[in-house]
């Protein structure tokens, strides 16, 4: 039988988009992330395990039968995936050099598999002679399957592991839960935009986890990506200008919750409905809280790309040492933060954002919920308030409250057993103490979980638990959710808009999400991500914040995304630090920042 030609010219070739320079990381609060650890390779348990696992067995059968000839089709769907996996292009002269068997014997195998639909090729230039080749969703499920097979055969007929084999038998294996998640794939088609992806984000480890992994994602959505990172205010203020060019200069935009209404007033993101079929997202496999805090008026204009709740970090092995119960309450905490000060030993009770400016108001406002106290006079409703106040004509802040003196008295109780430094500690500086071992109790956000967890220097590595925020006497557990939403700017020009959603559905798809987590993330804003049991081998944290969604305690409202939220916050930062200082007294302090507060409701978000 005739070769057949090695690769098929599609109908309309495909533009190659110029090549341009990575944009510089201006970084100001975060060390990166390493490219890769060891988490990524267990993470690729699966697949890389069935990749050596097969091609192992099968030099092994050639050397025991003596006459034994290579196997193309795995030969080649080897090199295949391994290049995948670590985003190196791959060509069908590679494939064909690593088959193993004669020129044409390999092209006829190639364009089997081609034939058969477990590879597809994607144009590399511009006359469409020159392609670059992949796998398929098909393949990369087959394997995955084959992976998590091989892998439980292993077990059982070793006796290492049969517990799985039972649980397999039974049928645990079809349960959401149970199943891993494959790898990402290429799209079927680069995307076309000249300059390539343009995307602005927040320099912290989740974000810098997808810069690490530039070059992957570059093969998965055929064309460059450029990333500006900069710190929670620089952002805001770098997507605020923006909004005022003609055309945006970013693709993608990167924006914390709180800013989700007063972006959408003021017409800094596109609502998503309109640039999208909402399905696509699979709305119901997002963590609640973390969706709903992405709409605005009934419609969501972001992805949660990152679903970080704000808990409270402690060492179990110290509290079992000491005999002591996690903490559920706010008294609690004080009790355990004052039997752990030691400050004479260089040991203290507890830290979390007392920095000036918007580090404190993010807590105080936490505070203000872990004592039952929204910011402004938000709808009760069943597990905790309404935070979508689009529409309301009514709002007012409920800073200056009995419930709010509560809050400030429990902060400064804190503050007697907090690091000397403690006024000037915000994001990363309380969890830094906390990974050396010098702090019992941190409020921190999942997000920094991974300066302890992967560092295996650390005291807190396997030793720390999370924890909602423990209630007042009138207020219920809550894990305040925070974190990115990653959204299309209003003033996108509108060539781009339909590449740019592409984009945005790859970077927050399920597969994604997991790779960032195999990568150093410690976020995973989707029920499927944190079930994956891979996931799930790599931090006790997700099924953490998983139950936590289940009881509902995960929730937004206690930084709701009204339009002045970040004055607000700014205001409360300010206010609540005179008091820690000594300079104000509580109640002054609150009624200081109830009169500013009002000036900033009042206020045109236009």
């Amino acid at each position: 039988m005739a070769d057949r030609p090695e690769t098929k010219p599609p109908d309309k070739p495909k533009r190659k988009p110029d090549q341009v320079k990575m944009g510089n990381i201006q970084n100001e609060n975060f060390s990166a992330v390493p490219a890769r650890s060891a988490e990524a390779a267990a993470g690729f348990a699966g697949l890389s395990a069935a990749l050596d696992l097969a091609l192992a067995f099968a030099g092994e059968l050639d050397t025991a039968l003596e006459i034994g000839e290579p196997d193309p089709y795995l030969n080649m769907v080897a090199a295949l995936l391994r290049a995948h996996l670590t985003g190196r292009t791959v060509t069908a002269t590679m494939l064909i050099s690593a088959s193993g068997v004669p020129y044409a014997t390999a092209r006829r195998k190639l364009q089997h598999l081609l034939d058969a639909g477990f590879i597809e090729q994607r144009a590399r230039t511009r006359s469409g002679k020159s392609y670059s080749l992949h796998p398929t969703d098909r393949l990369m499920v087959n394997w995955q399957q084959l992976g998590d097979r091989l892998l439980r055969i292993c077990g059982e007929i070793s006796g290492l592991n049969p517990e799985r084999g039972r649980e397999y038998y039974f049928g645990a294996t079809y349960l959401p839960a149970s199943q891993s998640i494959a790898p990402p794939q290429v799209l079927s088609e680069p995307l076309q935009l000249g300059g390539g992806l343009r995307v602005l984000v927040h320099g912290d480890p989740t974000f810098m986890v997808m810069e690490n992994l530039k070059r992957q994602f570059e093969q998965i959505i055929g064309t460059n990506i450029s990333q500006s990172a900069f710190s929670i205010d620089r952002l805001r203020s770098e997507a605020l200008r923006n909004a005022e060019r003609r055309f945006s200069k970013y693709d993608i935009i990167a924006v914390d919750l709180p800013w989700i209404g007063e972006f959408a007033e003021k017409g800094v993101l596109k609502p998503l409905d309109v640039c999208m079929n909402l399905d696509r997202l699979d709305p119901p496999d997002f963590h609640t809280a973390g969706w709903m805090a992405a709409h605005w008026g009934g419609r969501p204009y972001g992805v949660p790309s990152q679903t970080t709740p704000e808990l409270l970090f402690y060492r179990k092995d110290l509290f079992a040492e000491a005999g002591l119960e996690p903490p559920s309450t706010t008294d609690r905490v004080i009790e355990a933060a004052r039997h752990f000060h030691a400050p004479q030993k260089g040991r203290y009770g507890i830290a979390w954002n007392a920095a000036r400016g918007t580090a404190l108001g993010h807590q105080f406002l936490m505070a203000c919920a872990d004592f039952g106290q929204p910011i402004v006079n938000l709808d009760p409703i069943a597990g905790g308030f309404s935070a979508d106040t689009a529409g309301r004509t009514d709002i007012v802040p409920t800073i200056d409250t009995p419930l709010a003196l509560d809050a400030c008295d429990y902060l400064l109780t804190l503050l007697q057993f907090s690091p000397p430094d403690i006024l000037s500690m915000s994001w990363y500086e309380r969890v830094r103490p906390y990974a050396a071992g010098k702090i019992a109790m941190a409020y921190g956000y999942t997000l920094l979980a991974p300066y302890f967890e992967r560092d295996p220097a650390s005291p807190a590595q396997r030793t720390t638990g999370y924890l909602p925020h423990p209630a007042g006497p009138k207020g219920r557990p809550v894990a305040p959710v925070g974190g990115y939403a990653l959204g299309i700017p209003g003033n996108l020009a509108p060539e781009r808009v339909a590449a740019a959603t592409e984009a945005l559905l790859a970077f927050t798809s399920p597969a994604a999400q997991k790779l960032y987590v195999q990568n150093g993330s410690r976020t995973a804003p989707r029920y499927s991500v944190g079930a994956d049991p891979e996931v799930r081998r790599i931090s006790p944290i997700f099924e953490a914040v998983d139950a936590m969604s289940l009881r509902d305690e995960l929730q937004y409202w206690p930084r709701p995304p009204i339009p002045q939220i970040a004055e607000i916050i700014e205001i409360c930062g300010q206010e609540m630090h005179d008091m820690l200082r000594g300079v104000t007294a509580p109640r002054a302090a609150l009624r200081r920042a109830q009169s500013r507060a009002e000036d900033a409701l009042k206020t045109e978000t236009r």
